[in-house]
């Protein structure tokens, strides 16, 4: 049920950009005023104001509900522990067993570890 919810959600916001995105401003009313020849239109006199308006009305209410629905979706899940109990909790992860670093070292014997002075 939620992945049909968020789809619809993905949806609903893809279309409302789209729509948003084609609407004229209300600066462009102005030339149809004027008799700019928007009166021929598909969608009548008005041009496609009211179409487009009611379609984002209708995509912006689908997105709120299913922002609503998401939401309480997520809230159904029950933590019973707080943020501290998890991390005590929660084992520590096992590292490969390491050799000590004196085992990977070489060993200088004991006369060539005297510094040489050379005199002149």
């Amino acid at each position: 049920m939620q992945e049909v919810v968020l789809i619809v959600h993905l949806l609903a916001a893809a279309g409302l950009v789209g729509l948003i995105l084609i609407q004229q401003g209300k600066g462009a009313d102005m030339g149809a005023a004027f008799g700019a020849g928007a009166s021929g239109t598909v969608f009548g006199s008005q041009g496609a104001g009211s179409f487009i308006t009611r379609s984002t009305a209708v995509l912006a209410t689908t997105f709120f509900l299913t922002s609503l629905a998401l939401a309480y979706f997520s809230g159904q899940v029950v933590s019973t522990k707080s943020v501290t109990e998890m991390v005590i909790d929660t084992p520590a992860p096992v590292m490969a067993e390491q050799k000590p670093v004196a085992e990977d070292l070489p060993v200088l014997p004991v006369e060539s570890a005297a510094p040489v002075v050379e005199e002149k």
